[in-house]
């Protein structure tokens, strides 16, 4: 079986498996977090997408905690697709492995194979290519909340996007979604807010794109991204899984909670900003 290794283990989270789980019981508990470990519940489940960030653990995982504390009083889905930005320019435009696992500090998941050759046939978009995920971090950093969560009990669909137009984010949820259909499925978007403007500035223009995503409309998402100049690294991930979400029966979003960089350095003056966002049928 192919291994991913990881590629920012040591630098956006704790390289140690002891030191890891540490830190990420330190998100739930910070004061930014949902204050309390996580559940893992059984039973059916609600939650059909989630956005999460991914900066380093300790600037955006309080605010990354409340989407897996979500997620784990939710239930134990089959498959947790992750679609994140392409921050490094390596690759296909929108990019997908099928097979392997991806190795953390707490183990290994395994790639759902079965689940991401069907969504590969239901596009003309997507390509099987392995090297645009082997330094991109955005997936990377969710798979240790889900190891947490979840232990051994999940495999997951790596998609990482370079192009992220509307039309491709369409394309990319509906071949997410058909491929889905009467599957324990849950689609996670990773993405930071806006980037290195003021805390009054960050907060008008992510609260507007939060606003879309809630209320479950992509287009007008990617409207307020391009018109008021949204420095969001990962729109089209998140239009792609409202699309995806709604075609799988999702009828409402709910921020968990928003909070930005200067909340943790007391610097305001240049934030990124973070949102956890659960979307339920």
């Amino acid at each position: 079986m192919k291994i991913r290794r990881p590629a920012v283990s040591g630098q956006f989270y704790w390289s140690d498996p002891k030191d890891l789980l540490e830190q990420i019981s330190d998100c739930y508990k910070h004061i930014l977090g949902p204050r309390n470990l996580p559940e893992t519940k059984a039973g059916p489940r609600k939650i059909v997408g989630a956005v999460a960030p991914h900066a380093g653990y300790m600037y955006s995982g309080p605010v990354a905690a409340h989407t897996y504390n979500e997620l784990a009083a939710d239930g134990i889905p089959d498959t947790v697709v992750i679609i994140g930005p392409n921050h490094t320019g390596v690759g296909s435009g929108v990019a997908i492995m099928v097979e392997g696992a991806w190795q953390t500090p707490l183990g290994t998941v395994e790639i759902d194979s079965d689940l991401a050759k069907q969504i590969i046939k239901k596009s003309e978009t997507i390509d099987s290519d392995e090297t645009a995920h082997y330094s991109e971090h955005s997936i990377e950093v969710q798979l240790p909340f889900l190891q947490h969560i979840y232990n051994e009990k999940f495999k997951f669909i790596p998609i990482c996007m370079m192009m992220q137009d509307l039309d491709t984010a369409r394309e990319v949820g509906k071949a997410i979604a058909v491929a889905a259909k009467d599957k324990n499925v849950v689609i996670l978007a990773s993405t930071d807010f806006t980037h290195y403007e003021s805390q009054k500035i960050a907060l008008d223009k992510d609260l507007k794109a939060i606003d879309a995503i809630i209320n479950l409309n992509e287009t007008k998402l990617v409207e307020r991204v391009i018109g008021l100049n949204i420095s969001m690294c990962g729109y089209g991930p998140v239009a792609a899984m409202i699309v995806a979400a709604k075609n799988l029966q999702a009828k409402e979003g709910k921020l968990l909670k928003y909070a930005t960089s200067g909340d943790i350095t007391n610097d305001y003056s240049h934030v990124v900003g973070y949102g956890s966002i659960a979307i339920r049928k």
